[in-house]
C-alpha cells in the first residue's frame, strides 16, 4: 500500500515515541507464527515436515520481530513439530531435543545431575555446547522466569508437554532481538491454538532389561466462546519416571580401578591380591577387578599405608588383616543410574477480541516437579573437615570429628594398644541412613496483554505485562552434625565408673548422648537420631516484566516496504536463597550453602528494520537486508550499557535457491549468581597435582610439592604421599564481572530447487567468538599454576593467588580448591550445519518423508590468561567436554491412510573421554621410546595403548508405528508404540560415568519399549 509523505511523517513520529513506551516481544508469539510457508520450508533448517501454503503470509519466526516472509529470515531456523515430538516416543522434551537437533547438548538431566546440590530434577538443555547460560529458552517468543538461582536456564520439565505445537531453534547470537543470554541461541517453546475439542493421551515405558519405567498423562481441552470472539485453551500433564539403580544393570556393579602403569607400561586395575600396585589388565580377569572403599559400616582403626594393615569389624567381630580391596564397601552400590521424579504441569490460555482492531490475550502455567534421589550413607574419618559460619563476625572456619582418645571407654583393648594416645578412624554411618535429596519445585509463568493494529491494519502493536515465580524446597536428609558427632565421641565414664557419658558438660546439657564407633550397629537410634542433620535451601526466583513492541512497513522503495519493529522491555530480576535445619551455620556433613539475595533491574529499548533491495531482477529474485540493535542498561554499577546487534542479508538468487549471511554482536550480563554468590560448597571431580610425590619424583610440579611440609612429612615417613583428595571445590562470586561479548556469523545456501519437488536442503556455516567468557580456571589450572608454572610457589597466604585458593589438611590432603569467577576465557567455535529433507508421493502406497540433521563442529577453543601467557586448547573430540566432531540423525517416515511408520537413527563420531590422560598416556610413551633409544633396561617392548579412553562412533536405531481411526461416537483414536534403541547399544564401558554408561549413548536404560493411546472428540 502506498502511503503519502504526511501519513508516513506521522507514522514516524509515532514509532519514534514507541522507543519508550512499546514492547519487545510479540507477547503471544505462537498466534503470529501459524504455518510455516514452503519459501520458509527452504530458507529455514528442514526438520519436519510443516503444511504446504499455496500463498506467501507474512508472519513473525523466532529470531525477529518483523512482519514478513518468512523466506527472508537470514538466521539459521529448525523447527521440531508436534508429530516429530510424538513419534520420538521419549518423555522427556529435553530428551527429545537431544537426540532430534545434533546442534542441542544436554545440561542438566536425571542421569546426570546425582551428585548436584540444587540440579537434580532439572532438565535443562544448551546449543554449541556453550553453556545453558549462554542459551536462552523462551516460551511463544517471551522470555520467562528461570528455575535455577545459579543461571538463567529453563527446565523444559516444567513446560507441559501436551500444550506445546512445536519448537523452533536459532543457533546463532540472537540477543538483538532478545536480549541477554542468547548468545549462542534460542529455543522457542510455541504452545497450541486455535485448537478445538478435548484430546486425551496416555503412554507407558519400560526398558526391555528392566527398570526405567515412565508414564504420562496428558489432558486438553480448547473452544470458542462469546460467537467467535473468545478462545480458550487449557492443558495439563502429568509424568512420572521411576528411575532406575545399581542393581537393575549388571555394568554398573562391575568394580574398577583404572590406572596407566608407566613402569610396567600396561593397563592396570588395582586388585585384592596386589592392593597398591595393581596388575596388568592382560594377566587377570574383570572378576578380579576392585573398587572398594574403606568407609564401611563397622569401622576401620589406624589404617596403615595404602589401605592395607589395621583393625576393622567384619560385622561384629573385631580383626586386624584389613586390606580396603578385600574387605572394603562398593559404595557405587547407592547410585542412582537414573533419579526418579515426577510432574505435573496445567495450563490455560484466552484470547478475547474486544473490538475488531484490539484484542486481550492471557496465560497462566503453574508446574509442580518432585525429585527424589537416594546416596550412599554419610562417610567420615576423624580428619574430614566442614565448613562452618558464624553469622555475628561473618567468618567461615572448620570443624572435624577428631581422633578417639584411647581412653574412651568404649575402644576395645587391642585397639587401644594399637599405637599413640589417639585413634584414626574411617566409618560409614549407615545407622544414620542414607543420605537423600528430596527437591520441590513449583512454577509459575504468566502473562497478559492487549494487542492490536492500527493504520488500517498495517500495523501491530502489543503490550504486556508478565511475571513468574519460581521455589525450590530442598530437603537434605541423614547428614551429620560434626560438632555434636564430635562432642558424641568424646565419652568418658560418669562419676559412678560404669555410666558412659559425653565429657563436655555443656554439650550433655544440651543432649549430647556418647557415641560408639566400634562395630556394625553399634550407634544406637537415640545417638543417630542426636547426631542426624536435615539440612533444607529454600530458593525463590521472581521475574517481572513489562513489555511492548510495534511493528509494520515504515515506507516502501522500489523492491518492497521495508518491515520495521521497535520496543521496550523493563524487567525485575530477584532470587533469594535461605537455609536451614544446621545449613545456615554449617558444621554438618552436607555442603556449606550460604544465605544470599540480590536483585537487578533491567531497562532495554530495540529496533529491527528489513529493507528489500532488489526484487525479480536479472540474478535477484529478491535480495533483502536486514539490521537491528538492542540498547540495555543494568541497574548495579558494574555492567556498562549492553549493547547487541545484527545485520543480515538474504539474497534469492533464482527461486528455490539462496543465500543468507548474517552477522550478530551480542552481550550477555552477569547473573546474580554469577555476582553475588558468597563462597558455596560443591565438589568437583579432581586428582591433586601432589599425589604420588617421593622423594625422586620428577612429574609435573613435584618439586614445589615436595616443599609442603605436610607433604614431605608424609614422604619421610612413608616414602610416597598418597593421600587422596575429597574433591571439595566451592564457588564464589565475583563483584568485578563485566558483560561477556560474541561475535557470530553465519554463512548459509538454501535448495528447493523445482525439478525435485519435496527437496530441501540447507547448508550452513557458523562462527562464535566469545570474549571476556565469564569463568573460573579448571582445578587442574588452579593446581597447575601453584605448583608448575612461572609463578613463584608460595605457601598459603602467601604471594602466589593460586596457592591461596588450594587448602590442605595436616596430612597434606587436599581438602579444598576456591574457584572464582572471572572475565578469564575467550571461546570460540565454529562448524558446518547440514540439513535435508525429502517427501515424496507414493500413490496408491502412500508417501515418504525422509529427513536428516548432521553438525560437523570444525574447532571449539577456549583461550585462558595464564601465568605464562595466553593459552589456547581445543577440545573438539573430547567427552569430557562434551564436543563431539561431528553428530548426526536421521529419519524415514511412511504415511499411509491410518498408518505411520517412523524409523530414526542417531550418530555419534567417535571421540576421545579425557585429554589430560591422553596427553599423560603420551608423555609415558615418549618416555619409553627414549629408554629403549638409549638401550635402558627399563624399555618395554610393546607398550599397551591407553584402555577405556577412545570411545567408538555410536549409532542408535528406533521404531515407531502409529494407527489413527474414527470411532462411531465421533471421537479420533490414535494408537501408537514402539522400540527406542532397537538394537540395545548403551556405548562403551565408561570409568567415570554413572554405572559405567555415557551419558547420551543409550545411558543406562538401553532397549526401551513403549505404548500410547490418544482419543480425541
Amino acid at each position: 500500500m502506498n502511503k503519502s509523505l504526511i501519513t508516513v511523517a506521522v507514522q514516524t513520529a509515532i514509532i519514534s515515541s514507541a522507543m519508550t513506551m512499546s514492547a519487545t516481544t510479540f507477547a503471544n508469539n505462537a498466534q503470529a507464527v501459524n504455518e510455516i510457508s514452503r519459501q520458509a520450508q527452504a530458507s529455514s533448517t528442514p526438520v519436519e515436515n510443516v503444511q504446504k501454503e499455496e500463498t506467501t503470509e507474512k508472519i513473525t519466526v523466532t529470531g525477529s520481530r518483523l512482519r514478513r516472509d518468512s523466506f527472508s529470515v537470514a538466521t539459521p531456523l529448525a523447527i521440531m513439530s508436534k508429530d516429530g515430538i510424538e513419534d520420538t516416543g521419549l518423555g522427556s522434551l529435553s530428551e527429545i531435543l537431544v537426540d532430534e537437533l545434533p546442534q542441542i547438548s544436554e545440561s542438566s538431566s536425571n542421569t546426570n545431575t546425582q551428585s548436584n546440590i540444587t540440579a537434580t530434577g532439572l532438565s535443562t538443555i544448551n546449543l554449541r555446547n556453550l553453556g545453558s547460560s549462554r542459551t536462552l529458552t523462551l516460551i511463544d517468543g517471551r522470555r520467562v522466569v528461570s528455575n535455577s538461582h545459579g543461571s538463567n536456564s529453563v527446565s523444559l520439565s516444567t513446560i507441559p508437554t501436551g500444550m506445546v505445537q512445536r519448537v523452533e531453534v536459532i543457533t546463532g547470537g540472537a540477543s538483538a532481538a532478545y536480549g541477554s543470554d542468547a548468545i549462542a541461541g534460542v529455543v522457542n517453546i510455541i504452545t497450541q491454538q486455535d485448537k478445538e475439542g478435548f484430546e486425551f493421551k496416555a503412554r507407558g515405558g519400560e526398558s526391555l532389561e528392566g527398570g526405567a519405567k515412565e508414564f504420562s498423562l496428558d489432558f486438553s481441552y480448547g473452544t470458542e466462546f462469546a460467537n467467535g470472539r473468545g478462545y480458550i485453551y487449557a492443558s495439563s500433564s502429568y509424568d512420572k519416571q521411576y528411575g532406575l539403580t545399581y542393581a537393575d544393570r549388571k555394568r554398573a556393579q562391575q568394580q574398577e580401578s583404572h590406572f596407566y602403569d608407566d613402569e610396567r607400561m600396561c593397563n592396570a586395575m588395582i586388585t585384592s591380591a596386589e592392593p597398591k600396585d595393581g596388575q596388568c589388565m592382560r594377566d587377570i580377569s574383570p572378576a578380579d577387578w576392585r573398587g572398594l572403599n574403606d568407609a564401611i559400616p563397622g569401622g576401620v582403626f589406624h589404617e596403615g599405608s595404602g589401605s592395607v594393615g589395621g583393625f576393622w569389624y567384619d560385622g561384629q567381630t573385631l580383626r586386624d588383616d584389613w586390606v580396603e580391596e578385600q574387605y572394603g564397601i562398593d559404595t557405587d552400590q547407592f547410585v542412582q543410574l537414573k533419579v526418579p521424579d515426577e510432574g505435573l504441569n496445567t495450563a490455560i490460555k484466552i484470547d478475547f477480541e474486544l473490538t475488531d482492531d484490539i484484542s486481550f490475550y492471557a496465560q497462566v502455567q503453574h508446574s509442580l516437579n518432585k525429585s527424589f534421589n537416594n546416596k550412599a550413607p554419610e562417610s567420615e574419618d576423624e580428619s574430614d573437615k566442614v565448613i562452618t559460619f558464624d553469622a555475628t563476625t561473618g567468618e567461615f572456619g572448620e570443624v572435624v570429628m577428631g581422633r578417639i582418645s584411647r581412653d574412651n571407654p568404649y575402644v576395645p583393648a587391642e585397639i587401644a594398644a594399637g599405637g599413640g594416645s589417639t585413634i584414626k578412624w574411617d566409618r560409614n554411618f549407615a545407622e544414620v541412613g542414607q543420605i537423600f535429596t528430596d527437591n520441590e519445585r513449583n512454577t509459575i509463568r504468566s502473562w497478559a496483554g492487549l494487542q492490536g493494529t492500527v493504520f488500517d491494519g498495517d500495523w501491530d502493536w502489543d503490550v504486556s505485562v508478565g511475571y513468574g515465580r519460581f521455589t525450590q524446597e530442598q530437603l537434605r536428609g541423614n547428614e551429620i552434625n560434626t560438632i555434636k558427632a564430635a562432642y558424641a565421641l568424646d565419652a568418658e565414664y560418669a562419676e559412678d565408673g560404669v555410666t558412659i557419658q559425653c565429657a563436655d558438660e555443656q554439650a550433655r546439657a544440651n543432649g549430647c548422648l556418647p557415641m560408639n564407633l566400634f562395630g556394625e550397629g553399634s550407634i544406637t537410634p537415640e545417638v543417630a537420631d542426636y547426631i542426624r542433620a536435615n539440612p533444607t535451601i529454600d530458593t525463590t526466583v521472581e521475574q517481572l516484566t513489562i513489555t511492548g513492541y510495534m511493528a509494520g512497513d515504515l515506507f516502501e522503495m522500489p523492491a518492497g516496504p521495508v518491515a520495521t519493529a521497535f520496543g521496550f522491555e523493563w524487567r525485575e530480576d530477584s532470587q533469594d536463597v535461605k537455609t536451614g535445619g544446621g545449613a545456615t551455620e554449617g558444621g554438618i556433613t552436607f555442603n556449606y550453602v550460604p544465605q544470599y539475595s540480590g536483585e537487578v533491574t533491567v531497562k532495554e529499548v530495540f529496533a529491527e528494520a528489513a529493507f528489500p533491495l532488489l526484487k525479480n531482477v536479472a540474478g535477484a529474485k529478491s535480495l533483502t537486508a536486514e539490521v537491528s540493535a538492542r540498547f540495555a542498561d543494568y541497574s548495579w554499577s558494574g555492567t556498562d550499557l549492553v549493547e547487541s546487534y545484527k545485520t543480515g542479508l538474504v539474497w534469492e538468487i533464482v527461486e528455490g535457491y539462496a543465500i543468507r549471511a548474517n552477522w550478530a554482536r551480542a552481550q550477555r550480563a552477569p547473573s546474580i549468581d554469577d555476582l553475588l554468590s558468597p563462597p558455596a560448597g560443591d565438589y568437583d571431580s579432581f586428582t591433586d597435582i601432589c599425589y604420588g610425590t617421593t622423594a625422586t619424583s620428577t612429574d609435573e610440579g613435584h618439586d614445589n610439592c615436595r616443599k609442603e611440609p605436610s607433604i614431605a612429612a608424609a614422604i619421610l615417613v612413608d616414602g610416597e604421599f598418597d593421600e587422596s583428595d575429597n574433591n571439595y571445590s566451592p564457588s564464589v562470586g565475583n563483584e568485578n564481572l563485566i558483560e561477556e561479548s560474541a561475535d557470530t556469523f553465519t554463512l548459509g545456501v538454501t535448495l528447493a530447487p523445482a525439478f525435485a519437488e519435496g527437496l530441501r536442503i540447507a547448508v550452513d556455516y557458523y562462527d562464535i567468538a566469545i570474549e571476556d567468557a565469564l569463568s573460573s580456571y579448571s582445578n587442574e589450572d588452579i593446581m597447575r599454576y601453584c605448583y608448575d608454572s612461572s609463578l613463584a610457589w608460595d605457601e598459603k597466604n602467601g604471594s602466589n593467588s593460586f596457592c591461596n585458593d588450594l587448602k590442605r589438611d595436616e596430612d597434606g590432603a587436599l581438602i579444598e580448591i576456591m574457584q572464582r569467577n572471572y572475565n578469564v576465557d575467550e571461546i570460540s567455535t565454529s562448524g558446518v550445519d547440514f540439513a535435508l529433507e525429502y517427501a515424496y508421493d507414493l500413490n496408491e502406497n502412500g508417501r515418504i518423508k525422509f529427513k536428516t540433521d548432521w553438525t560437523h563442529v570444525i574447532d571449539w577453543e577456549k583461550t585462558v590468561q595464564s601465568p605464562d601467557g595466553l593459552e589456547t586448547t581445543d577440545y573438539v573430540g573430547y567427552y569430557n567436554e562434551d564436543i563431539f566432531d561431528t553428530q548426526g540423525s536421521a529419519s524415514l517416515t511412511w504415511y499411509k491412510d491410518a498408518w505411520r511408520v517412523r524409523w530414526s537413527t542417531k550418530y555419534k563420531a567417535a571421540i576421545t573421554v579425557d585429554k589430560d590422560d591422553k596427553e599423560s598416556w603420551l608423555d609415558d610413551m615418549a618416555a619409553n621410546d627414549e629408554n629403549c633409544a638409549a638401550g635402558s633396561a627399563d624399555c618395554i617392548e610393546n607398550p599397551e595403548a591407553l584402555a577405556f579412553n577412545e570411545i567408538a562412533s555410536y549409532v542408535k536405531h528406533s521404531i515407531s508405528v502409529s494407527y489413527t481411526m474414527d470411532t462411531d461416537s465421533g471421537a479420533e483414536v490414535r494408537l501408537s508404540g514402539g522400540i527406542n534403541n532397537i538394537f540395545n547399544n548403551q556405548g562403551s564401558f565408561s570409568l567415570s560415568g554413572r554405572g559405567h554408561y555415557y551419558s547420551g549413548y543409550g545411558s543406562s536404560v538401553g532397549r526401551f519399549a513403549y505404548l500410547g493411546a490418544e482419543v480425541k472428540f
